[in-house]
C-alpha cells in the first residue's frame, strides 16, 4: 500500500483537471502500511462556486482548489475511525484511466447491450463470485452490483413484498434505517422487534411477535452485522423459530443484510449460504473490500426475480433493478480487487481486522474506558468522547453516551495506539478534580463492559 501523506510536489500551473485524474498520487511500488500524518483538525467547508470561464475570477484556480483539497483528504486520511469505509487500496492508480469513459451498466446484467460503453462482462464474474461464497449454483441465482448496501435493502426487501403481498416485515431495532425507509417506501406493516444489550434480535420478542400475526406471511430482516454494535443476528436460531411457530417456506421470505460482514463471516464460518432457505443477501462493496466509490452486490434466487423483471424496449433489455443506469465502473473496482486479494488475501484481512479489534478493546479497558466487542465483529463500542472537537478529529460515529470505532482493513496498529494515546490524555483533562465523571454506559453495553465508577466498585467488591 502507497504511503497515505502526499509526497509530491504539485505544480498547479501545471495539472489540468484530466491530468489529475491520470496522475498517481502515491509512489508506485510501494506497499507500505500507511504512514501515520501529524495531527490535523477536520476539514473545513470550502464554501465554493462554480467558475464561469473567461470572467477573471479573483480567487484561487481550479488547479489550486483541488490540489488544497487532495491534501486536506490525504491527511485526513489517517483519522478515519468512525465509519465502515475501507480507504486503503491500491487500484486508483491502474484503473484511473477508466475515467475518460462513460460506462452504463443499464438493465438487467446477464442481457447484452446495444452499446459497448458497459462493464456487464466484468459484473458477471464478480457475481458468481459472490453466488459462490455464499453457496448458490450459477444457474439458481440473479444479482446485480448496486449502488450501495441501501439500494440492495430496498431491493431484497421488494423482492419479498412482491412474493408476499400482505407479509409483514420484522427488523430489530438496530436494523440499518433503510430497512425502515423500505417500510415507508413500500407501506408495509412493520414489526420492530427488540434487542438484547450487545445489538443482537431478542429471538424471544421475535418468537412473539410472529405467534400474534401468525395469519399472514413474514417478511424478516436479519442483519449480518448491525450498523453501530455490530451484532451478528442468528440466522440458524430465526429459522428454527419459524419452524416452531408454524411458518413453512411459502409463507416467510428473509433478507439477509450483510453489508459489511458479508465479505467477513464466510472466512469464519458458513452461516451466510442459500442451502438454507433465504430469499436474498447484499453486502456494500466500499466497506469491507474497499472502492472509491459506493457500490453493492445484491444476490437472490432466480425464481424470485419473475415478479420485478420489467422488459424495456429503449434500452433492448428487461430490468428488474432498483436504479435502472447503474455505475459501470464499480464492477471492474471489485473484479479487480477480488482477483487481486483472493480468498487468502481476505481471509487475512478479516484476521487481522478482527485481532486488531480486540487489541483496541482490551486496550481501552486497560485505560480504564467503557468498551466492547461482539464476537465476529470488529466494531469496537466504547463511552462517548467529552470534546466534540475529539470526536470530530477522529471522525467518530455517536449515538447516545456511546461512540464506536469500526477496525477496517486500513486501520493500523499504530494508527490505533495514537488514538488511545490521545483519548487516555484528553480524559485526564475532561475528567480531572471528580466535578464530571465518565457516562455509565451499562445499559447500552453490558455492566461486564462499563467503567464508570459504579461498576468499577462492583467490579472490585467483595
Amino acid at each position: 500500500m502507497g504511503s497515505l501523506s502526499l509526497e509530491m510536489d504539485f505544480e498547479p500551473s501545471a495539472i489540468t483537471p484530466r491530468g489529475l485524474a491520470r496522475r498517481s498520487l502515491f509512489p508506485p511500488g510501494d506497499n507500505k502500511k500507511p504512514k501515520v500524518a501529524q495531527p490535523t483538525g477536520p476539514r473545513k467547508n470550502l464554501q465554493l462556486e462554480v467558475m464561469e470561464p473567461g470572467l477573471g475570477n479573483d480567487g484561487p484556480s481550479l488547479d489550486t482548489i483541488l490540489v488544497n483539497y487532495l491534501d486536506t483528504l490525504t491527511q485526513r486520511v489517517n483519522f478515519h475511525l468512525g465509519y465502515p469505509v475501507n480507504i486503503c487500496y491500491d487500484h486508483y492508480a491502474n484503473l484511473a484511466q477508466l475515467l475518460q469513459f462513460h460506462l452504463n451498466n443499464c438493465g438487467d446484467p446477464f442481457m447484452k447491450n446495444t452499446v459497448d460503453f458497459h462493464s456487464k462482462d466484468f459484473e458477471m464474474a464478480v457475481l458468481d463470485w459472490f453466488a459462490q461464497l455464499w453457496e448458490i449454483e450459477k444457474d439458481q441465482y440473479w444479482g446485480y452490483v448496486t449502488n450501495g448496501g441501501t439500494e440492495g435493502n430496498l431491493h431484497g426487501i421488494l423482492i419479498g413484498r412482491e412474493l408476499l403481498p400482505d407479509g409483514i416485515l420484522y427488523a430489530s431495532k438496530d436494523s440499518h434505517y433503510s430497512v425502515f425507509k423500505a417500510a415507508r417506501m413500500y407501506r408495509m406493516d412493520l414489526e420492530m422487534i427488540n434487542t438484547s444489550v450487545n445489538g443482537e434480535m431478542d429471538y424471544s420478542d421475535l418468537r412473539e411477535k410472529l405467534l400474534q400475526n401468525k395469519d399472514k406471511p413474514a417478511i424478516i430482516n436479519v442483519t449480518i452485522g448491525t450498523t453501530f454494535k455490530g451484532a451478528i443476528d442468528d440466522l440458524d436460531v430465526i429459522l428454527e423459530i419459524l419452524k416452531d411457530c408454524g411458518y413453512s417456506q411459502d409463507m416467510f421470505y428473509i433478507h439477509c443484510d450483510a453489508a459489511l460482514c458479508g465479505l467477513m463471516v464466510p472466512f469464519i464460518n458458513n452461516m451466510i449460504s442459500f442451502k438454507k432457505p433465504i430469499g436474498s443477501v447484499t453486502i456494500s462493496g466500499h466497506k469491507f473490500l474497499g472502492c472509491p466509490m459506493p457500490c453493492g452486490v445484491q444476490i437472490t434466487r432466480k425464481s424470485n426475480i419473475n415478479n420485478l423483471s420489467r422488459n424495456v424496449e429503449y434500452i433492448a433489455s428487461v430490468d428488474a433493478t432498483i436504479s435502472g443506469s447503474r455505475n459501470g465502473l464499480t464492477p471492474i473496482f471489485l473484479w479487480y480487487s477480488l482477483s487481486a486479494k483472493g480468498h487468502i488475501g481476505l481471509k487475512n484481512d478479516v484476521k487481522r481486522c478482527l485481532d486488531n479489534a480486540r487489541y483496541l478493546k482490551d486496550r481501552l479497558q486497560q485505560a480504564g474506558v467503557s468498551a466492547m466487542l461482539n464476537e465476529l465483529s470488529i466494531v469496537v463500542v466504547l463511552e462517548r468522547p467529552r470534546d466534540q472537537e475529539f470526536v470530530r478529529r477522529w471522525q467518530l460515529s455517536c449515538v447516545k453516551d456511546m461512540a464506536h470505532v469500526i477496525v477496517m482493513p486500513g486501520i493500523t496498529r499504530e494508527m490505533l495506539d495514537i488514538f488511545i494515546g490521545e483519548l487516555v490524555q484528553q480524559r485526564k483533562q475532561w475528567y480531572q478534580g471528580g466535578e464530571v465523571e465518565p457516562p455509565c454506559i451499562a445499559e447500552d453495553v453490558g455492566a461486564q463492559n462499563c467503567s464508570c465508577s459504579y461498576h468499577k466498585i462492583d467490579d472490585i467488591s467483595p
